[in-house]
């Protein structure tokens, strides 16, 4: 991979919409099924090869999450966190990570979006590879006016972005994962906030979009993306994920395995945390991705 890249996952927001369930905890950290939800953005980043990582969240919930993933050697990455001390959008997290970017690109992705599938991982490298502007994802969606909405032409390149319209002019919904280059916190830090007092994403990719530095890619029929805002769409989630381990035998998101994949860790790593964790199904996982690797 020829370009530097840095990932930001923010996890942060109040999770209202889930409360009771997430009165005391963070939703990055309800199960999707067999994982926490954290874990399934994670792999994301480590499948486009960021190895470096600043978790971004609310002040109550970071020692959680630093209790959970810890500093990122257990993976062969290096994980940094920071708080959010109030959601005051999704373009703050550039802010936030500004100083720790120091120059660098970044993919920022939302602790709550899930991605899963047949090319996920080409359309992530090559967007990791670009070293000037943005790229943005595309998702053909049935309610597009709960997103930011891409406007597209007919050769496929963007026209506009807008943020949860009353009538939309495409089905095409702007998933939560933003890949930018080195001028995006500038770029942030000149944005006004919105009506929702909130410094908004589609804000950003509106100016790259102006300055005709933005991307657009769809992601096929071939890819799924969930995002567990709502008890339906977290059961949802829980039930493709389960679905889908149950017929390949094979886990999403598993992180121990992606990483020994990119070779980031070695059979050892692997074996011990499957011993480790032997009691689980996650575990199991590990102990057939040591079995495989172990058969010659």
């Amino acid at each position: 991979m020829g370009n530097i890249m840095k990932g930001i996952l923010l996890a942060g927001g109040s999770g209202t919409r889930l409360h009771p369930a997430t009165a005391v905890i963070s939703k990055q950290l309800l199960p999707v099924y067999d994982k926490p939800m954290v874990y399934y953005p994670l792999s994301t980043l480590m499948l486009a090869g960021i190895r470096e990582v600043m978790l971004i969240s609310t002040p109550h919930d970071l020692p959680l999450f630093e209790q959970l993933l810890g500093d990122g050697s257990a993976w062969g990455m290096e994980l940094t966190y920071a708080e959010q001390p109030r959601p005051e959008g999704i373009a703050q997290a550039l802010l936030i990570a500004r100083d720790w970017l120091d120059g660098e690109g970044c993919c920022l992705i939302l602790g709550d979006n899930l991605f899963y599938g047949h090319g996920l991982t080409p359309a992530l490298r090559a967007a990791a590879d670009q070293s000037d502007g943005a790229t943005v994802f595309g998702y053909q969606v049935t309610d597009p006016q709960r997103y930011g909405v891409l406007e597209l032409s007919p050769s496929g390149a963007p026209v506009s972005i807008e943020e949860k319209p009353q009538s939309p002019k495409s089905s095409w919904a702007v998933v939560g994962l933003y890949f930018y280059d080195r001028m995006a916190p500038d770029i942030a830090a000149a944005i006004r906030p919105s009506q929702r007092g909130e410094l908004e994403i589609s804000d950003v990719n509106r100016t790259y979009l102006e300055r005709g530095a933005l991307r657009a890619e769809k992601l096929g029929r071939g890819i799924a993306w969930l995002d567990t805002g709502t008890h339906e769409s977290l059961l949802e989630a829980a039930n493709f994920i389960r679905a889908v381990q149950h017929r390949q035998g094979m886990a999403v998101a598993c992180l121990e395995e992606i990483a020994y994949k990119m070779g980031w860790i070695g059979l050892d790593r692997l074996r011990s945390k499957a011993s480790e964790w032997r009691n689980s199904d996650y575990g199991n996982q590990l102990r057939r991705v040591v079995d495989e690797a172990a058969t010659p």
